[in-house]
């Protein structure tokens, strides 16, 4: 390669380097993504939420990972209170009705949705609308809960351009824990919304909030508001159990995938891109260096026994015997030249013939046979088919003595 190539190379090589440097000392993104997990330490997850809950009723709470129409039918023994905080949290109809009656023996349903479905609304005579942020630019509404007894300010939250509340209630049975509004200017009048009450059912009590993200990490941790979520936390029995469900979650309480450790942890993950960036940087300069294949050349076939085979086959078509017998003795004396070493002048010398059977390991009657048919046969002027049939027979047997078989 030029060296001009190789400047090329090392200036490519530097720009992805200072491209991945910026891009592993960039500052990881906020996943605002609204998870409500309990060990979600995301802005909307609810690790603080839970750690609050193991500190504020110690070896009272327990996370249920089942749906709680599976876990309240499996047995008769539970008690206590039942606590829901997702976006948004709909139950089947077998499922409510199991809550309900659960509830309707003396326990308490806490829930904290956006929005909640039809039939638990008609169920408690209530109504939800949204309340926006009268149009404008910066999204603000102030939370506030009613209870003289709670000693906290208002707060304030930003994140949401509207929110929902209880626009009919039944004033009779349902108590109003919190409401919501918007600021006003010196015109008008602050219209408040309710947005958290609780409302008895049978024995026991069911507790509504429409701002689940008072649960979250970002709410909690901000400024005073731990003040606010835990005035909606007191409504909690201390004495009792406290079931925290961990089923109805906008996010997954558990990852399947061995991807997500990689891709959810920094070194793992710009491990992983240098892992495929070098791949395809071997697969272009390796297809570049080896562009085909070389084809496979099927080599000459070895024709010489099929051409002798089609020279013996045309002697013995047109009778010529005795010039077979004579190629074939000639062969013989070759082999016993280059296999024996040993001299074929005189084919009937007494010593010639005792150094043939030893070589050989063969007896010496039959090597003076096998010499004997070989002299007359060479001499005959004519050879029948019997006795060319006999000298290859011999002739065979000779060499299998040599070779030991």
């Amino acid at each position: 390669m030029s060296k001009k190539g190789w400047i090329y190379i090392a200036i490519g090589a530097l720009t992805l380097a200072i491209i991945l440097a910026m891009e592993y000392n960039k500052p990881n993104k906020i996943n605002w993504y609204p998870s409500f997990v309990a060990h979600h330490k995301i802005p909307y997850g609810t690790y603080v939420l839970n750690d609050l809950m193991e500190k504020y009723f110690p070896n009272k709470v327990q996370q249920i990972q089942k749906p709680p129409f599976e876990f309240l039918t499996r047995t008769d023994s539970i008690k206590g209170a039942y606590f829901f905080v997702n976006e948004s949290v709909s139950f089947e109809e077998a499922e409510l009705n199991a809550l309900l009656d659960w509830v309707h023996q003396g326990n308490k349903m806490y829930v904290a949705s956006n929005s909640f479905e039809r039939k638990l609304l008609d169920t408690l005579n209530l109504n939800q609308q949204n309340v926006y942020n009268n149009g404008q630019l910066e999204p603000l509404f102030y939370y506030k809960l009613v209870n003289p007894k709670i000693n906290h300010n208002r707060v304030e939250f930003t994140k949401d351009y509207y929110t929902t509340a209880f626009d009919q209630i039944d004033t009779v049975r349902t108590t109003v824990l919190g409401q919501v509004y918007t600021p006003g200017d010196s015109t008008e009048t602050i219209k408040k919304h309710v947005n958290a009450i609780k409302q008895p059912f049978g024995k026991g009590e069911i507790v509504l909030t429409s701002f689940p993200k008072a649960f979250t990490n970002y709410f909690i941790l901000k400024d005073n508001n731990l003040e606010y979520t835990s005035g909606l936390l007191s409504y909690l029995d201390r004495d009792g159990n406290i079931y925290m469900d961990n089923f109805h979650k906008s996010g997954k309480s558990f990852y399947t995938s061995p991807m997500y450790l990689f891709l959810n942890t920094k070194e793992f993950k710009w491990a992983y891109y240098l892992i495929l960036i070098g791949s395809l940087i071997y697969i272009i300069f390796e297809g570049k260096r080896k562009q085909r294949a070389i084809p496979v050349v099927t080599p000459l076939k070895n024709q010489s026994m099929a051409f002798t085979q089609t020279i013996a086959d045309m002697y013995f078509e047109k009778g010529e015997l005795q010039l077979i017998t004579k190629h074939k003795i000639d062969y013989f004396l070759e082999y016993l030249r280059s296999k024996l070493h040993i001299a074929t002048q005189n084919l009937e010398d007494e010593t010639f013939l005792r150094n043939l059977a030893m070589r050989s390991n063969t007896e010496l009657e039959e090597v003076k046979n096998l010499m004997g048919l070989i002299g007359k046969l060479k001499t005959k002027p004519n050879v029948s088919e019997i006795e060319l049939k006999n000298l290859n027979k011999k002739i065979q047997a000779f060499k299998a003595n040599v070779d030991g078989k």
